[in-house]
């Protein structure tokens, strides 16, 4: 029984030893409620990060604009954001990316009425179709389309309404003809029988980095440990994510609010988007340089080599 005793007392010293050792990373996501950012809260609960040495503080925020705001404050060391959000580092923000974490843009979709009378894409040509803001990455993914399709970068009449729910009443209301949703609300959408998803926006924008992974400039600078472990954390993850889908499942519910049957849909739409590695591929960074001019965020292509660094990405 003394044995046991001793053993317990040692197993429990060594947990503390562990914990104490955790170091506390704070971070931001540009939207709690999207799938995207749920791999911090799926790692975190198995474990994971703890044994990168590392415990996250996981808040969200309305948007890249407010996430960015954060860091620049240091209210957050490390932020998921969109590769858009690449722009406000030309501008200025203190941060850097350090993880390209997603690739082509899955997590949009366009949907229309059932009652409609839009069939296809060209259909669409001269009408109305709602986005989230001006500049923003379902702008410039419908600027996009219209190019493809050889109609310049107003093919379509874009109207901005904001969040996603506003711009699925603005198409059940037939104020305009159809919307760009993140795929969750699409699928919402779907499965009440109010409408289709007209087009799914990953063929239109292959080559493209959906999502990044920003530390700040200080964190760059006194905790680059800290940011090591967070990636490989973050990738070790993805790769748990890939092979245990009803935990993953489980989890994200809890974050997203969802239930199950939409979390499972969501998750295998949107699992093929994140990387393995986290590498900025040139090509990709290039479609993104080219957005900041096309929506006038930039009034020139900036060098996107100053934008990120790939000094804290896992080795193997």
């Amino acid at each position: 029984m003394a044995s046991r005793a001793i053993a317990s007392a040692l197993l429990t010293l060594m947990l503390q030893s562990v914990g104490s050792a955790a170091e506390l990373v704070r971070i931001g996501n540009a939207g709690r409620e999207s799938f995207s950012f749920t791999p911090a809260n799926i790692g975190k609960e198995v474990g994971i990060f703890a044994k990168h040495g590392v415990d996250l503080d996981i808040a969200g925020f309305g948007g890249d604009a407010k996430l960015q705001q954060a860091m620049a404050a240091d209210a957050v060391d490390v932020g998921l954001g969109s590769g858009p959000g690449m722009a406000f580092i030309a501008k200025g923000a203190p941060v850097k990316g350090i993880a390209a974490m997603a690739g082509p843009p899955l997590i949009f979709a366009m949907v229309v009425r059932a009652d409609g009378s839009v069939k296809s894409v060209d259909d669409l040509k001269g009408r109305k179709v709602a986005i989230s803001t001006v500049g923003s990455a379902t702008n410039w993914l419908m600027n996009e389309a219209s190019r493809q399709h050889g109609w310049g970068y107003d093919g379509f009449t874009q109207i901005p309404i904001g969040e996603n729910a506003a711009r699925i009443a603005a198409l059940k209301a037939g104020v305009v003809d159809a919307c760009v949703v993140d795929i969750g609300s699409a699928l919402n959408f779907v499965q009440r029988g109010d409408g289709r998803i007209l087009m799914r926006f990953g063929d239109v924008a292959k080559n493209f980095i959906m999502h990044v992974i920003f530390a700040t400039d200080k964190a760059i600078a006194q905790r680059p440990a800290a940011l090591k472990g967070f990636l490989a954390g973050w990738f070790e993850t993805i790769a748990f994510m890939r092979q245990n889908e009803k935990k993953s499942v489980a989890v994200a519910m809890t974050v997203m609010g969802t239930d199950e049957s939409t979390t499972r849909a969501i998750y295998d739409e949107l699992m093929p988007m994140f990387t393995d590695k986290g590498q900025f591929d040139p090509k990709a960074l290039a479609v993104l340089s080219r957005s900041f001019v096309e929506m006038k965020t930039l009034p020139s292509e900036p060098d996107m080599s100053k934008l990120y660094t790939e000094a804290f990405l896992p080795k193997n």
